[in-house]
């Protein structure tokens, strides 16, 4: 079974002046650092190239191609690629595609230690709304701006673990966990960008939205066997707070590395995948123990319903 040190690339705020090239600068640097580190697998956030561009109102959605990629990697992310391949890390990183057929989806990619993409995951649990809301402190546009995402929960075997990627609102959603638990996944890599205010509940406050984020991050690794690892975009971005909280969680829920600020940050740990078999073959022994004929419902409906 492999080891590996992993780590997660917690990212400060990008600002909507920020350029490409400022952005991947910044990226490098911290896998300078993962590589001092030791790390063999670096996880990046979401929407890591660019501002959380759907927090503005559009009228055209075509407004927001500016902050979408064409191609991957391409001419700006290239030295990105370079450098993971030089310093033999594989990389998972977010950002906006655009396809060639003008489709538009949250996408994260995942390389092998040689600087190839070996994997692609679309945000299937988009949050937010789709039309400018006043109700709200700030709009969480990417219903708008994004297409679900079409290419379900896959694993790839990648340096010996099998893993699989999620994007930000998935990580609270345990049938993104199962799907790919019942894959045997081993290391589960979610980036994000979180608002630290919730624009409708204005009483929850960052403790609260923190918790939630680490239940949902632990609760997935724990009932699933898996090691997960949620990386943040934080600080304040164009007026706008995000929250950090970066974490590396084992197969036992419990947390390894924990960011402490919303800068720029490296938290690393080493992961022993063979830590994954215990839950795998006990209390989470997926064939000896699920009763599939009994969650039909899971499947069959979206919403609540009230039936007695």
């Amino acid at each position: 079974m492999a080891e590996l040190v992993v780590g997660g690339a917690q990212m400060g705020p990008v600002q909507r002046a920020d350029s490409r090239a400022i952005v991947v600068a910044r990226m490098i640097a911290l896998l300078e650092r993962a590589a001092a580190a030791g790390v063999e697998m670096l996880i990046y956030p979401e929407l890591a190239l660019t501002t959380f561009f759907p927090r503005w109102y559009m009228a055209d959605p075509v407004e927001a191609d500016a902050f979408f990629e064409r191609e991957m990697p391409n001419a700006a992310t290239a030295p990105l690629f370079a450098r993971a391949r030089e310093l033999r890390i594989a990389i998972s990183f977010g950002y906006a595609e655009l396809t060639p057929e003008g489709r538009r989806f949250n996408t994260a990619i995942l390389t092998d230690r040689a600087g190839r993409i070996v994997g692609k995951y679309r945000k299937i649990h988009l949050p937010g709304h789709s039309e400018y809301d006043p109700e709200r402190s700030h709009q969480h546009l990417e219903k708008r701006y994004f297409e679900p995402g079409d290419l379900g929960f896959p694993v790839w075997r990648n340096a010996g673990v099998v893993m699989g990627m999620a994007i930000c609102n998935d990580r609270r959603w345990p049938e993104t966990y199962r799907c790919l638990g019942l894959q045997g996944v081993e290391l589960v890599v979610i980036g994000y960008n979180t608002p630290s205010v919730n624009s409708l509940k204005g009483s929850e406050g960052l403790e609260r939205r923190m918790f939630h984020s680490d239940l949902s991050l632990q609760a997935g690794a724990y009932q699933n066997a898996t090691y997960v690892v949620g990386v943040a975009k934080a600080g304040i971005e164009d007026g706008h707070r995000l929250m950090g909280g970066s974490i590396i969680v084992d197969p036992d829920g419990v947390v390894l590395a924990r960011a402490e600020t919303e800068d720029d940050e490296l938290i690393a740990a080493p992961c022993d995948f063979a830590a994954c078999a215990f839950g795998k073959s006990t209390i989470f022994d997926f064939a000896r123990h699920r009763r599939p004929e009994h969650y039909g419902r899971i499947t069959a409906q979206t919403g609540a319903t009230v039936e007695v």
